[in-house]
């Protein structure tokens, strides 16, 4: 039986992290052939996918390095940017060097990324289409205090996926973004101990709404901010 991404190729940023390897894991049973960024050495020694998958180091806030890397793939369906970082502080304590450090990681990433990815979709022979599928937050759209930098980084990411969808429609590239709050991980729990872990959106949800978006039997949604708040 055929599965939706059968021989279809797939960029993952992130797809050594929490949500990254979910979206891996997902799209590997969907018959993907997927393509992973990872940073560190340790983030490869939890990764149960690695000889499945192809492996590259990548500095994704580097404009050289991204583009060398969606320059090697002549056949991309799509790309899913879960690469990101979190921070968190009051604005007087929010240094202009912090600021800018969540723009570099969440929005100069996503841009450049969402960019080289269209090129390398609009270079892939006998192909009509493909998708973009961004990770934004839920503090982007929904005002937050004491998280300003990384608030206003995932903002950009939404105009990013907006602007995009609405370029590129006649082409049949879809562009969206899920926007997740609180996700239950391992290391979400053990900052904050005390919070209802029931409530929160389990990773694998997400990573399932992700692939959704992302598959070639989403024939219609593009230019969304998709909520994945769960119960919160």
């Amino acid at each position: 039986m055929a599965r939706p991404f059968d021989g279809r190729r797939v960029v993952i940023t992130g797809g050594s992290g929490f949500l990254g390897s979910a979206v891996v894991r997902t799209l590997l049973d969907a018959g993907a052939r997927c393509e992973v960024t990872w940073r560190a050495e340790k983030e490869l020694a939890r990764l149960d996918f690695r000889d499945r998958v192809g492996l590259h180091q990548v500095e994704l806030s580097d404009e050289q390095s991204v583009t060398k890397l969606y320059a090697q793939f002549p056949d991309l369906w799509a790309s899913i940017h879960a690469a990101g970082a979190f921070a968190m502080a009051p604005v007087a304590d929010t240094t202009l060097e912090q600021f800018r450090q969540m723009f570099e990681t969440n929005t100069v990433s996503a841009f450049l990324c969402c960019r080289e990815a269209v090129k390398a979709i609009r270079r892939s022979p006998g192909q009509p289409g493909g998708r973009i599928v961004n990770v934004a937050a839920r503090p982007a759209v929904v005002p937050t205090g004491g998280m300003i930098a990384y608030s206003t980084s995932k903002a950009a990411v939404t105009s990013i996926t907006q602007s995009l969808a609405e370029e590129l429609k006649a082409e049949g590239i879809w562009v969206n973004a899920v926007l997740p709050s609180t996700m239950d991980t391992p290391a979400n729990r053990a900052a904050m101990p005390k919070a209802d872990f029931a409530k929160w959106p389990k990773v694998d949800d997400v990573a399932r709404m992700i692939v959704t978006l992302a598959s070639p039997e989403n024939a219609l949604t593009s230019g969304a901010l998709v909520p994945v708040y769960g119960k919160t």
